[in-house]
């Protein structure tokens, strides 16, 4: 059993996966959008450009739209330096994910010894001066781990790499402004999609569906409730994917350019595994 699918271990205050809280980080709420529509996207890594491109697919209408960000908002792209302006936008929300992770780390002046941050795209935030690094940091700082999103149908949950839990309602219960994302359940949620490795499609619990991005993709996936949409909109020859939350609809943006090789073989090689129930 996963022990932290164990309501026990949500309450526990002493787990090393927990620290010192961070109020911004705890579960957030959206209501139902009675005006406009919602979509999910999956990574941009600094990929804005190409991002906007993808809303105009969709004609995202910034007055009653809003467009949710599965994380890993920043590296690899060319725009990271936008982010704030993104994250700025009454119509845009965003969870953590670790690039971000790495990112605030490195700009608070405490870089996450586990992983170079500079060897997976983060050169960008050395370009910039020291108030743009600490403004850049404390805003990723305070994103929160996990949201949800409540449709007529019922609610849509998002964690970048994987839910640790079977039952969101233990997602609901569990402490999230004191998750430590170098401890072993933040690693769980922002490095390790357990339940895409395994091909695991036994639906999430009291959820209507739950999103996450980190597996990049030739085209958006399903294991049971959970979707998986990121399909590398910020590669050449990727497209952007946006789930629109009320009908779990997929829309693919307009691609980056011809698909390079690898990417195409990649494809067919996934294709074969299979991944969609």
């Amino acid at each position: 059993m996963n022990p932290f699918d164990s309501p026990m271990h949500v309450a526990d205050p002493d787990a090393d996966w927990l620290a010192s809280p961070v109020p911004s980080r705890a579960l957030q709420r959206f209501d139902v959008n009675a005006r406009g529509r919602d979509f999910f996207v999956g990574d941009i890594h600094g990929s804005f450009s190409a991002l906007r491109r993808a809303m105009d697919t969709v004609q995202f209408d910034e007055q009653v739209d809003r467009l949710f960000s599965v994380g890993d908002l920043v590296d690899r792209g060319p725009e990271s330096e936008q982010v704030l302006d993104w994250l700025d936008q009454p119509w845009f929300h965003a969870i953590c994910g670790n690039h971000d992770f790495m990112i605030w780390r490195a700009a608070l002046g405490d870089p996450y010894r586990e992983v170079d941050f500079l060897r997976h795209g983060g050169h960008w935030l050395l370009r910039l001066d020291d108030e743009q690094r600490q403004r850049i940091g404390e805003r990723l700082r305070d994103l929160p781990f996990a949201i949800e999103v409540q449709t007529p149908d019922g609610v849509v949950g998002s964690i970048h790499a994987d839910c640790p839990f079977h039952d969101w309602e233990h997602v609901r219960a569990f402490d999230w402004a004191r998750l430590d994302p170098a401890g072993p359940l933040g690693k769980r949620c922002l490095w390790m999609p357990m339940r895409f490795a395994m091909h695991r499609s036994i639906p999430i619990a009291n959820v209507r569906a739950v999103v996450h991005g980190h597996v990049t993709l030739p085209a958006a996936r399903m294991l049971g409730n959970v979707h998986y949409i990121d399909t590398g909109g910020w590669q050449p020859g990727g497209q952007f994917t946006l789930l629109q939350i009320d009908s779990l609809t997929p829309i693919r943006g307009t691609p980056n350019g011809p698909t390079p090789l690898r990417r195409r073989l990649f494809g067919r090689l996934i294709d074969r595994l299979g991944g969609q129930d």
